[in-house]
């Protein structure tokens, strides 16, 4: 992505060391994700909606599993 750089923020579920985690930055109607080991890759892009669509279907899941004990 050109322009400006973008504000990568660290998943809260990353390892202990911080090294075994997702990134993920925002931009106008766009989700950025990249791996935290190897930065110099260039993020997996996704539309807002997408992500979205991921993130409640991920919530979902946990919230399934939780329910079956």
């Amino acid at each position: 992505m050109s322009g400006p750089e973008l504000a990568w923020i660290k998943s809260s579920y990353s390892g202990g060391d911080g090294d075994d985690c997702v990134e993920v930055a925002t931009s106008p109607g766009s989700v950025h994700v990249r791996d935290s080991k190897d930065t110099s890759r260039p993020p997996l892009s996704l539309s807002s909606d997408s992500w979205a669509t991921f993130v409640s279907s991920r919530t979902g899941d946990r919230a399934d599993d939780r329910a079956r004990g």
